[in-house]
């Protein structure tokens, strides 16, 4: 009765500041409430619509598009024929919100400031730039450490910020932004409550002309039972959650206007804290038989059909490749380690046998072979229901292995906290979907980003894994890129870092009732999440405009 008053509440609050007409209502975070921080670097408690809504990418590689380059605050690019700088000009005539000019000048700022606060160096820049220089007022050029081909995807990751502005900021990884001045098509906050907040056009926006929604609302939902609520009563114009039985409890409400479209996606994970768990436990995770045999005691069929209502793809790939890069993956590493990512539960027990896992004090549960106690919580965010789910089913084929594991299930953000600064044991993770391996393999395997994101929460590094990832950079040619690829990941099979068990769908669903002009599944322009790791949504948001 609680929650069905505090969603009735919540959703009250939608009667809004602009019309209804152009006001566009999205779930794309579950929160208990809403905390007014809008800085664009910080990756736990800023709002999820800050990234690419308030602060435009460079460029957009679409990922939907063969991963062609979108021009956004960048007209055009050029990378040198030795590939060890590149410049990017700047579109004429940028604005702030505020509206002074946005220059070559915030630009480099903004590089020279991250470097000054690396705590705000949430991609690592300068663990592959040299020097950033302004040419010209258009004009910024980057000097790179090694050769890349890639460069351009690498540097418009980092969103740019206005120097008249955070140079006076005396702590810029503590402060909230609460009053954003950016570049993007929606940064004006003219209502934020713990319970809804709108964010709404950019009076200075250089592609007004495209953007025909002036404002997005973010109703405060706690969990995937609110969202589901607010999604199949049509409150919700964009979603991104999972949703049971959506057939049935979504689109046939409405099938001429309710849809959904699951692409596949993120890869999801089981990982073993290798470096800064508990002593004890520490012990076996870092012990390559124990993760091996904490995979084949995963019953991947069971977490896909209970958990993901059949949604999710199945993933025993112990390489990471699975369906989303299955054109990279080498046939060879799957005939030779293919075993460990595949469900059995008999061998998952022989191998703990053999490695001196054994039941030594008679409690039910296998003890480390030196006899210290092993007993272990895996972290998964509370409003997750479907991961909540998926832990559950893990954790009966661990203790029917006979090994202690329990399940925790803290807010997303203390969550996403505990990942970053390594304070658990062991968890359920996901690495975003790219356009090629490259960049799962760079994000959790760097050890640069360690501790300054929740894709390297595993600590596991490897210094040839590293080298290759490099190496695949280091050249145009897709043959190289491959070789590079089949070797990175032989390695990552052989020592098993983190535990595949399915790729997410692409979490998204649409209402037409008020708004077309959707990436659909037959129409694919565009990557249609609204989540964070998707900057090409602020490309779908242009493609959308009020029904009628």
């Amino acid at each position: 009765m609680r929650n069905t008053v505090f969603i009735a509440t919540a959703l009250a609050l939608l009667a809004g500041t602009a019309s209804a007409q152009t006001v566009l209502t999205a779930n794309i975070e579950p929160a208990t409430t809403w905390v007014r921080n809008f800085n664009p670097f910080n990756q736990t408690s800023a709002r999820q619509s800050t990234l690419d809504f308030m602060y435009e990418p460079l460029i957009i590689f679409n990922r939907f598009d063969s991963n062609k380059p979108v021009y956004r605050l960048a007209e055009s690019y050029k990378l040198a024929d030795d590939l060890k700088s590149i410049d990017f000009k700047l579109r004429a005539g940028l604005k702030w919100s505020d509206g002074k000019p946005l220059t070559a000048a915030d630009v480099k700022f903004t590089y020279d400031h991250i470097k000054k606060f690396p705590a705000l160096d949430f991609v690592s820049i300068w663990t592959f730039i040299t020097g950033v220089e302004a040419v010209d007022g258009q004009t910024v050029r980057f000097t790179l450490k090694e050769p890349s081909s890639i460069a351009a995807e690498q540097l418009s990751q980092l969103p740019i910020v206005p120097e008249h502005i955070w140079k006076d900021i005396a702590d810029p990884v503590t402060f909230a932004n609460e009053n954003p001045v950016a570049s993007g098509a929606l940064t004006e906050i003219p209502r934020f409550t713990g319970q809804t907040y709108d964010q709404c056009r950019n009076p200075n926006y250089w592609d007004a002309a495209s953007l025909k929604v002036d404002c997005l609302r973010f109703p405060q939902l706690a969990d995937n039972n609110q969202i589901l609520t607010a999604t199949a009563d049509g409150t919700l114009d964009w979603g991104v959650s999972f949703i049971p039985d959506i057939e049935n409890v979504y689109v046939a409400k409405d099938p001429e206007h309710y849809h959904f479209w699951y692409s596949p996606s993120s890869m999801v994970a089981f990982l073993f804290n290798l470096e800064t768990a508990s002593e004890n436990n520490k012990k076996a995770f870092n012990d390559l038989k124990f993760r091996q045999a904490m995979s084949m005691a995963l019953d991947r069929a069971a977490m896909i059909d209970i958990a993901g209502y059949g949604y999710p793809t199945l993933n025993e790939d112990p390489g990471l490749m699975g369906e989303l890069y299955k054109s990279w993956a080498d046939e060879k590493v799957a005939a030779d380690l293919g075993k460990f990512g595949k469900y059995d539960a008999e061998a998952a027990k022989a191998l703990l046998d053999e490695a001196g896992y054994a039941d030594k004090d008679g409690d039910g549960f296998r003890e480390n072979p030196d006899g210290t106690k092993l007993s272990f919580s895996i972290v998964v965010p509370s409003s997750w229901t479907d991961w909540v789910d998926t832990v559950n089913i893990a954790i009966e084929g661990m203790q029917a292995a006979g090994v202690d594991a329990k399940i925790e299930t803290p807010e997303e953000a203390v969550w996403t906290s505990s990942l970053i600064s390594g304070k658990f044991d062991a968890a359920i993770n996901s690495l975003p979907a790219s356009a090629s391996p490259y960049y799962p393999y760079k994000r959790a395997f760097s050890v640069a980003d360690k501790g300054k994101t929740r894709f390297t929460a595993q600590r596991w590094f490897n210094p040839e894994l590293e080298a290759l990832v490099v190496e695949f950079t280091h050249t145009a040619d897709p043959a190289k890129q491959k070789d590079a690829m089949a070797k990175a990941q032989r390695i990552v099979a052989e020592n098993m870092p983190m535990i595949p068990v399915f790729n997410n769908p692409n979490w998204y669903q649409y209402n037409t009732k008020r708004f077309t002009g959707w990436s659909t599944e037959e129409n694919p322009f565009v990557n249609p999440s609204i989540s964070r790791t998707n900057p090409a949504r602020i490309l779908h948001l242009l493609a959308l405009k009020p029904a009628g």
